[in-house]
């Protein structure tokens, strides 16, 4: 069995795996702010990043938060590796070389999230409030809650429109030079299609209004 597991050409679905873990661990003692379950209890995005389409959005990244769709890819993706490479195992006596069978549990994993993602959107609670539209949300501010914003590379911020619902949009600075590590408090000032753009909240009264 384990020296199933540890083969060479099993590595990346072990690796997933092993990841998946580490996240919940983290999860656990508090130190991911809630990301991949607490956040997505706020409420949910009925209106950001749906319309555009894109892999995000088919993968309902918006409608649950990144961190959450990442650890069910994670299992999906390491479950079905493992599992079809001991079906190959069984039958020509070893484990499929690994860049054969990774592509294919990524094709696997991916529709698994988004079936995941759509399934839990319907069940999650959603505040009794209006639908907003992308524009209301400008002006207002955000805070990063995964990864690093950087020019041309967006990363996910949490944000409360007038009606006090939680919407998760991609966000990256207005300003070429300027970075948002993760926590950072931002202020919304356009957006182009479902990606917001912004620059930093240094009001200390808009601080007090950052979610």
């Amino acid at each position: 069995m384990w020296g199933f597991l540890f083969s060479p050409d099993n590595v990346p679905f072990v690796a997933a795996l092993v990841l998946m873990m580490l996240i919940g661990v983290v999860e656990a003692l508090g130190f991911g702010g809630g990301l991949a379950a607490g956040d997505g209890l706020d409420g949910v995005d009925a209106d950001v990043n749906v319309e555009t389409p894109s892999l995000l959005s088919w993968l309902n990244v918006g409608r649950l938060p990144l961190l959450m769709l990442i650890v069910v890819f994670l299992f999906a993706f390491g479950m079905t590796g493992l599992i079809g490479q001991r079906i190959v195992a069984a039958i020509v006596g070893q484990p499929a070389p690994w860049f054969l069978a990774a592509p294919l549990a990524f094709a696997v994993g991916l529709p698994v999230t988004r079936v995941f993602g759509r399934g839990v959107a319907k069940i999650m609670p959603r505040d009794e409030t209006s639908a907003v539209s992308r524009d209301s949300l400008v002006g207002r501010v955000a805070v990063i809650v995964t990864g690093e914003s950087r020019h041309a590379s967006a990363a996910q911020a949490r944000v409360r429109d007038e009606h006090g619902q939680v919407h998760y949009v991609m966000v990256e600075p207005d300003n070429a030079t300027d970075v948002f590590a993760q926590g950072s408090s931002v202020l919304l000032v356009r957006h182009a299609g479902a990606k917001y753009f912004a620059i930093h909240n240094t009001s200390a009264s808009l601080l007090d209004a950052s979610v």
